[in-house]
């Protein structure tokens, strides 16, 4: 038995200036920069965000420009094997999270307890 939930909305930004498009997306969401935050730090921002909400991140990076989600869990493999039954495949296993595919298509991650009052409004799978 696992739990997990949504946990992040994460905006990859394919540009040379993190700040300006973490401005944008702060103002675009009304949501202000979270200078303070452990997880604002080199590529990342992070966007202020109360408890009960998923976590936005603006995150500078090589690829393409799009929008994905992370699910968060107390047991990484048994999520991965969870969503492996569902159709997912494993595309990377790095240090902290696992970066899967959808049979649809879209890419998301699979990461550790990452919010607090973990497992409030989580699914429980047996």
């Amino acid at each position: 038995m696992h739990y997990s939930r949504l946990c992040a909305l994460l905006i990859d930004c394919n540009t040379p200036d993190i700040d300006k498009a973490a401005d944008f997306w702060a103002e675009a969401l009304g949501r202000p920069i979270d200078m303070d935050h452990p997880g604002t730090r080199g590529n990342y921002r992070m966007l202020e965000t109360p408890e009960d909400e998923p976590i936005v991140q603006i995150q500078r990076v090589t690829h393409e420009s799009r929008v994905h989600i992370d699910i968060e869990t107390g047991d990484i493999p048994a999520e991965v094997a969870r969503l492996e039954k569902l159709g997912a495949h494993v595309v990377d296993r790095l240090e902290r999270w696992v970066v899967m595919q959808a049979p649809t298509g879209q890419r998301f991650c699979v990461v550790r307890i990452q919010r607090p009052g973990f497992p409030k409004n989580a699914n429980r799978w047996d």
